[in-house]
């Protein structure tokens, strides 16, 4: 019912308290798109970073309101998180972090983040 998420050198390691979707959703804005971020939305409270806080940093951009969090080592950028409408934090997990994801079996939904 969880998956582990990673950065590409293991500093930043996380659990997400959720089984893995079978939809994610791949975004065309310069940042995603640079990235090749295939992302899974989810509560923030589902994830929890259990090791390399401390090593995480924050990347802000356009509109300053998603904290895309990247490892400081590696630059990997396991989730980013931001205030819903309704105030509630959400998070993106970026399933290239995750290990037992087979992104070949999970749908792509493609969000338009360009036009935004």
């Amino acid at each position: 019912m969880s998956y582990a998420i990673q950065c590409h050198c293991g500093a930043v390691k996380g659990e997400v308290d959720t089984d893995l979707p079978a939809e994610a959703v791949t975004c065309n804005c310069s940042h995603c798109s640079a990235k090749g971020l295939v992302l899974a939305a989810i509560k923030r409270d589902q994830l929890t970073i259990t090791s390399g806080a401390e090593a995480l940093r924050t990347y802000r951009f356009n509109r300053h309101v998603i904290d895309h969090h990247f490892c400081a080592e590696c630059g990997t950028q396991p989730f980013s998180e931001a205030a819903q409408d309704d105030g509630k934090r959400m998070a993106m997990v970026n399933l290239r972090c995750a290990p037992a994801a087979d992104l070949d079996a999970i749908r792509k939904i493609e969000f338009d983040g360009a036009s935004v």
